[in-house]
């Protein structure tokens, strides 16, 4: 299969973008990453070059090893990069990855965890997603409920499939159910207004949601109201997809404010934070072969998750 891989940062995220690629290369993938960006380019990059037979404005690629290279894209866009997701991923396969046969998003807080052929096989069930920690949201819970009612207002009938509810921040999907990128895209526009326009996020400057607010997560909203919407298949995966419960998973996701790059685990267990499986599996990521933190700093963090895992096992039988 000619898979395609893409993300999109701003910002410290970019730590997050060199462990997602760090551990894609040690699950096999093989191909293209395509990387959205918006202000300046870290200093892990220093290597790209310029590739003007992109014809995109300023890009460059970036050789991360003989089988995966990796193509930044600035961005010139108001929308907040939680709701560029679709725009993004059409406009690959309208232009640079028009020969994938199917494409991937991650957000730059997830590292892969599990061999890629896993993700590539699974597309044949349909739009792939995970389960989000807000999950369920049964048939006629309010916020669906909210959701038929404006929707519906404005021209989208919404059939319920599933009570899960997923987090925006994977999709895998093959070419031929595009249409469920351009259904996204739309209830996302649709949406706009009444969220104070799509630079706007929950992690921006919107107010506090009340109880049953359908767009308190408002990409994530759109993205399951399109659930809904679309009239094709969508495989879910549950809790364990993105490290949310025990079990094995297929990608961690260091969902929240507190990202492995910034937090210090050994001062979190102090405050009674302990590590979570994504600090674990960033900082394992974090070593190669793109390094963008010193290779002593990840070391250190590596022994301190050890020791602040122990200590909360510790002070949990106490």
């Amino acid at each position: 299969m000619n898979s395609a891989i893409c993300t999109l940062f701003e910002g410290n995220y970019h730590y997050g973008v060199a462990a997602l690629i760090n551990s894609l290369c040690k699950q096999g993938y093989k191909g293209t990453i395509y990387v959205g960006y918006r202000g300046k380019l870290p200093d892990w990059s220093a290597n790209a070059v310029q590739n003007p037979t992109l014809y995109w404005n300023d890009s460059s690629i970036l050789q991360v090893s003989h089988e995966v290279q990796v193509h930044f894209l600035p961005l010139d866009t108001h929308y907040h990069f939680t709701n560029y997701k679709p725009d993004f991923i059409l406009k690959l396969w309208e232009n640079l990855a028009s020969e994938a046969t199917a494409i991937f998003y991650f957000d730059p807080d997830i590292v892969v965890t599990a061999p890629w052929i896993v993700f590539e096989n699974w597309t044949a069930y349909g739009v792939c997603l995970c389960e989000d920690i807000h999950s369920p949201k049964a048939q006629h819970h309010p916020v669906r409920e909210e959701w038929r009612l404006f929707f519906g207002a404005r021209g989208f009938k919404l059939n319920f499939k599933e009570s899960i509810y997923a987090n925006g921040g994977f999709i895998g999907l093959r070419k031929k159910n595009i249409g469920f990128l351009i259904t996204w895209r739309a209830i996302q526009e649709a949406m706009a207004s009444v969220i104070g326009g799509l630079d706007n996020s929950f992690l921006s400057i919107l107010p506090d949601s009340l109880p049953f607010d359908p767009f308190s997560i408002p990409d994530q909203d759109a993205m399951n109201a399109a659930v809904e919407a679309w009239d094709g298949i969508v495989s879910f995966v549950d809790k364990a997809g993105m490290s949310f419960s025990a079990s094995s998973s297929l990608m961690s996701h260091a969902i929240g404010t507190g990202k492995p790059w910034v937090r210090k685990p050994l001062v979190s267990m102090l405050t009674g934070t302990p590590p979570r499986r994504a600090d674990r599996d960033y900082w394992n990521s974090a070593n190669g072969p793109i390094l963008s933190q010193p290779t002593g700093l990840v070391r250190r963090r590596q022994i301190a998750i050890r020791i602040a895992a122990l200590l909360g096992r510790f002070y949990s039988r106490n």
